[in-house]
């Protein structure tokens, strides 16, 4: 519940501070006093979009801050998987708002995002204005409180989830069938593309050896030319390398004994004679195998003028990229040939998925059923006791297509008399009927859902007399499961029967117009009722009278 509310610097409030209390409380004040401002405030701390024009004239920044009591309504589970403090004691919100346009949010000193804001905000306030009550004209409002009587969440999680699936499989074979087809219409195309590069006989490194050796052909006389002179200096029978070295080995090896040294030089000329005969046998070689064939050349050159014309025709550099390129049309190909196949799976994932959905939606609609049924008892009761003695109150439920949410269609049919056919609420009932109507169903939400704190604006619009004190009592006996009520009233049949009671008045001077937020002492209350009764001269028999309501 709401423990205490902080406001600086917003619109007209300069400071306000005040405590609240569990149970049901009420406010009042006159129009323009400043009580929507204060809802305002409250709602930015439940995540509502921010406006710099909402800091009061002069100042640079205004704050807002609400302290909540938690303990009783297992809440630790958001705080835990967001990472942020929990203290059920003294829950703290805050939204700071500066003249520059910035807004910034927190929950226990940690900075969140407004989501997050928003998130825990549904989950501590309902602010009930007037303009909520359009919602009654809403089908996804009436199946909500259907759901919410039936208490069906897991239910309905787990057809969301099938149907969820449903949809993305009906979607998988939408887009298999307008890919089959296009694929279809492209098939000659494809094959062509295909058997062209199946023909092509592409073996990956072919082209960078091919380029290699036409390089090699267009220059095989300059390096004939090279390796004849270096074969014939390292081979030459007059002057050659090789057979200089051998000498030179023969002539040291006969100093041998009588120059120790000699051995070591004989053998490090040995190895370099081994290496550098087998270099000039390698060249021979390579003087042998080179030979210029012009024929060759224009094959391997045709061969690449083949691979040079596919990459630029598909669009990539190499023959690797051409063989990915074949591979994938033949995947194409097979995906065409076995696409009946492929269907024929998806359609059955469909069907199946279908099935099961529709089980799961006709296992909702039952408790749907009789959840409807408890509502029209209950909201038949709530209604007779203000001032509707021959209300008729029914819920409508047709079948209809597979949805988020079901197959069922929900409409909430009323009739304040016995001569007028029952139709939907929002065509039929008057604005103090509907205000009723609202309440009624707010209280019977209330006893199915932990919501913390409730807060009425207005509600009493179009009803006076009994039936305001009837209202407020139902909005007293709200208050007093756990729960937190506050009402905003012109009515004092309501404010008469708040534990706590707040005047909300502003306050013009020199420095402008203010507006301030105090909690009544009994005395104030019993004067603040009677000018509620009698207008701005305050009669003794209104004192009298406020009194009688106050029960004093």
């Amino acid at each position: 519940m709401l423990k205490k509310l902080y406001i600086k610097n917003f619109t007209l409030i300069d400071e306000l501070d005040i405590d609240l209390y569990q149970g049901f409380s009420v406010i009042t004040g006159e129009t323009g006093a400043g009580k929507s401002i204060i809802l305002g405030a409250i709602g930015l701390l439940l995540g509502q979009r921010a406006d710099s024009k909402s800091i009061k004239q002069g100042a640079e920044k205004c704050v807002i801050e609400a302290h909540f009591d938690l303990s009783r309504y297992g809440m630790e589970a958001f705080f835990s998987e967001n990472d942020i403090e929990y203290d059920p004691a003294d829950c703290i919100v805050r939204r700071e708002l500066t003249a520059a346009g910035k807004s910034r949010a927190f929950i226990n000193d940690t900075p969140v995002q407004l989501a997050m804001l928003k998130e825990l905000g549904e989950q501590l306030i309902d602010i009930h204005s007037q303009h909520q009550n359009l919602l009654l004209n809403k089908q996804d409002f009436q199946l909500n409180v259907v759901d919410i009587i039936a208490q069906d969440e897991q239910a309905l999680a787990k057809y969301q989830q099938t149907y969820a699936k449903y949809q993305t499989v009906g979607k998988e074979l939408e887009t298999l069938r307008e890919s089959i087809e296009q694929n279809r219409q492209n098939l000659d195309f494809l094959q062509f593309q295909c058997d062209e590069l199946t023909n092509a006989n592409l073996e990956e490194g072919e082209q960078e050896e091919l380029e290699q050796r036409s390089e090699t052909m267009s220059h095989a006389e300059d390096i004939k030319s090279a390796l004849y002179e270096a074969d014939n200096a390292l081979s030459g029978e007059d002057r050659g390398i090789v057979s200089s070295l051998r000498s030179t080995i023969s002539a040291l090896k006969t100093i041998e004994r009588v120059l120790p040294s000699a051995s070591e030089l004989v053998e490090r000329l040995d190895s370099s004679y081994i290496e550098l005969k087998d270099i000039s046998g390698d060249i021979s070689s390579e003087l042998e195998r080179i030979d210029f064939d012009p024929a060759e050349l224009d094959s391997i050159n045709s061969r690449l003028d083949k691979l040079y014309d596919l990459e630029k025709k598909y669009h990539v550099e190499t023959v690797r990229e051409l063989i990915e390129k074949r591979d994938e049309l033949k995947r194409q190909l097979s995906h065409i040939e076995n696409s009946d196949e492929a269907l024929a799976d998806l359609q059955q994932q469909l069907d199946t998925l279908r099935q099961q959905a529709q089980k799961e939606a006709d296992a909702l609609t039952k408790q749907r059923i009789k959840a409807a049924s408890q509502i029209e008892k209950e909201m038949q009761s709530r209604l007779v006791p203000l001032g509707m003695p021959n209300v008729r109150f029914s819920i409508q439920l047709t079948t209809d297509t597979l949805g988020r949410n079901g197959q069922d269609k929900v409409a909430f049919l009323f009739s304040a008399n016995t001569s007028t056919p029952l139709q939907p609420v929002s065509q039929v009932a008057s604005g103090g009927e509907i205000a009723r109507v609202m309440l009624s169903l707010k209280a019977m939400i209330s006893g199915a859902v932990k919501l913390p704190t409730i807060i009425f604006d207005e509600i009493d619009t179009g009803v006076s007399g009994k039936i305001a004190e009837k209202m407020a009592e139902i909005m007293q006996e709200m208050g007093q499961h756990e729960r937190q009520v506050i009402s905003i009233t012109h009515l004092p049949q309501i404010a008469a029967l708040g534990s706590a009671h707040y005047k909300v008045e502003k306050e013009d001077s020199a420095q402008g117009t203010t507006s301030h937020m105090k909690e009544l002492s009994p005395e104030e209350r019993v004067r603040e009722i009677a000018q509620m009764l009698s207008g701005s001269d305050v009669t003794e028999a209104a004192i009298q009278n406020a009194k009688q309501l106050l029960r004093l």
